[in-house]
């Protein structure tokens, strides 16, 4: 396969590097996957010359905008996270010449909210499937842009067994960023720029933040009375745990409400991570939750993704 042999290459590459590759290995996600890690390692050696002011064990702006932007790309791929166009113009660009082969598959907002209609084939998924049966290094090399083609991986039931135990170490550790970000800010409130607070909390603890963000409109079953339908859902989740969702006026807004109640997990005397039922496409299925240690009725709004994949 075309990735099994750029995987060879890159890993051939660092053997002979070792200092390099462990430099690299101090930059990967507590939550990365190896197929996850291993796509976005190869994003950042190809465009390092991009950046000549980066130097290997030394923290910069260009690093770190380079590192940015491999993330939005492998959040892209591998999570389905959507960004301006002129963001993933320039991450497309820079990840021209990596394939990424059985990527998480695409849905259209219809299939993500359950609708029973089921769109035909696009063309690019179509390209993409005639390519898989012929495969050849011509084929390979004519979709590198498309920076992976989507896969016919079914949805699991839910999280692999033990996965809130893994992720318990890392909420530890935001808590107790958010915790101190929260004291310099002069405590929780309702005039915080509650994203930014957020965003910089999770970043500190070298992960990333996923927001996934659904037309008010094309999500079904509305309470009743509600006329508002327009606006934006988002949906925000860190190393596949769900945090909050937020409703609001435009993406922004969604996004800084979603980011206010996720906050709200972190105001009592710890959090963790739970597997707990919810409602994706239809269906009930388990799901990662950030929770507090407050009792109450568990009950969750749809989730707009559901980022466990067979092969993740």
């Amino acid at each position: 396969m075309a990735e099994e042999r750029g995987g060879d290459v890159v890993s051939e590459f660092l053997g002979q590097n070792p200092q390099l590759e462990n430099w690299l290995d101090s930059l990967r996600g507590p939550c990365e996957t190896n197929k996850q890690w291993h796509a976005r390692r190869e994003f950042v050696l190809r465009n390092m010359e991009l950046f000549p002011t980066i130097k290997p064990g030394t923290s910069s702006s260009s690093l770190y905008r380079l590192l940015s932007l491999s993330m939005v790309w492998a959040n892209h791929v591998f999570l389905g996270c959507r960004y301006p166009q002129p963001v993933m113009d320039k991450v497309n660009e820079m990840a021209e010449g990596i394939t990424v082969t059985e990527a998480p598959v695409r849905r259209t907002r219809d299939e993500i909210m359950g609708k029973t209609k089921r769109p035909a084939v696009s063309a690019v998924e179509a390209d993409c499937q005639s390519k898989k049966a012929k495969p050849s290094d011509t084929d390979v090399k004519a979709h590198l842009k498309s920076v992976g083609c989507p896969a016919a991986s079914a949805v699991k039931s839910g999280p692999a067994p033990g996965a809130s135990a893994e992720h318990q170490p890392f909420f530890n550790r935001l808590y107790k960023a958010v915790a101190w970000k929260l004291v310099s800010a002069g405590g929780f409130g309702p005039n915080l720029e509650h994203f930014e607070i957020l965003r910089s909390c999770v970043e500190s603890c070298k992960a990333s933040l996923t927001c996934v963000f659904v037309p008010l409109k094309d999500i079904p079953d509305l309470p009743t009375g509600r006329t508002q339908k327009e606006g934006q859902v988002c949906e925000l989740r860190c190393c596949t745990v769900y945090m909050g969702t937020g409703y609001g006026r435009d993406e922004a807004a969604a996004r800084a409400m979603a980011s206010k109640e996720a906050l709200k997990v972190f105001q009592g005397q710890k959090v963790t991570v739970k597997v707990c039922h919810r409602r994706f496409r239809g269906r009930d299925v388990d799901d990662l939750v950030l929770l507090d240690e407050q009792a109450r009725s568990q009950v969750f709004p749809p989730a707009l993704s559901h980022p466990f994949q067979e092969d993740q």
